[in-house]
């Protein structure tokens, strides 16, 4: 049978390639790469000449079974992304899953990632902690994952493109609250290399004046309990409040919060008194 390698490859730093990796891209019979140009430039850093074939997400599906059949032949293929590792973020998953169920040998390269790159350097606690990937594009699906997310206690890692950065952050201000912190985490290995630590409001500010260059992560502080204790909040009173601000227009979502922050209770404290 065949057997397929899951290689890790720099996220900037061409200096960040593990040994075993190199070692494994000059013995292997194909390299599947994200962008084969981009992986040409690793590839003719360290003086290696084993072919390459595109792999990426528009044609993910079709590609993975012409490399199966590859598979099938003996042959072993490196499966490699643009940066970071295979299968995270980037195409990879549907080829393991095949792979594997055809009886194939999988085999992991381990290496760089931006998540656990940023979330180490973020400051924040790094478990327990959860990796979503990229947030939904359209505004009104972005703003509703997010609400069913803010609750979440652990430590958060996204991936966002430049020029949504903005929209994304002021989606966390306006969902979040604008002292939640977070870590932004640019070009990481790479020249300018930055990484910017503090509140929504004050990462928006600081990004306000154009779209950010280049690969972004964002490590964001999960939720924190509030110290009041709400058995000591007259829950008619809170059921009152928020059915007052609901009725003047706001979601339940909203009205929990504001009225949370009114008496120092967690959003989930306040939809607790209100339906109790």
């Amino acid at each position: 049978m065949g057997r397929l390698y899951l290689c890790a490859t720099p996220l900037g730093n061409l200096d960040d390639i593990t040994l075993r990796a190199l070692e494994v891209l000059k013995q292997v019979d194909l390299v599947a790469a994200e962008d084969t140009r981009h992986t040409r430039k690793l590839l003719d850093h360290y003086g290696i000449t084993t072919k390459t074939t595109s792999y990426h997400q528009h044609n993910e599906r079709g590609k993975a079974s012409s490399l199966l059949a590859e598979l099938d032949k003996g042959k072993e293929i490196a499966l490699v992304s643009d940066a970071g590792t295979p299968g995270v973020s980037d195409p990879g998953y549907i080829l393991v899953q095949q792979a594997l169920e055809a009886g194939h040998q999988v085999t992991v390269l381990p290496g760089p990632s931006a998540v656990i790159a940023a979330l180490v350097i973020s400051g924040f606690k790094p478990y327990p902690f959860y990796f979503f990937g990229f947030l939904p594009r359209k505004k009104g699906e972005r703003r509703q994952q997010l609400k069913e997310q803010e609750e979440n206690p652990w430590t958060g890692v996204y991936y966002e493109a430049p020029h949504r950065l903005q929209e994304t952050l002021q989606d966390f201000c306006d969902i979040w609250g604008a002292e939640r912190r977070v870590a932004v985490a640019r070009e990481l290995t790479k020249h300018f290399e930055e990484v910017f630590r503090g509140s929504f409001a004050s990462a928006l500010e600081h990004f306000s004046a154009a779209p950010p260059k280049g690969e972004i992560t964002l490590v964001v502080e999960g939720k924190t309990e509030t110290t009041a204790d709400p058995l000591s909040v007259d829950s008619e009173l809170v059921k009152e409040a928020v059915t007052a601000l609901i009725r003047a227009g706001s979601d339940l979502h909203q009205a929990c919060r504001a009225v949370g922050k009114a008496l120092d209770l967690s959003k989930s404290q306040v939809y607790r008194l209100y339906h109790g």
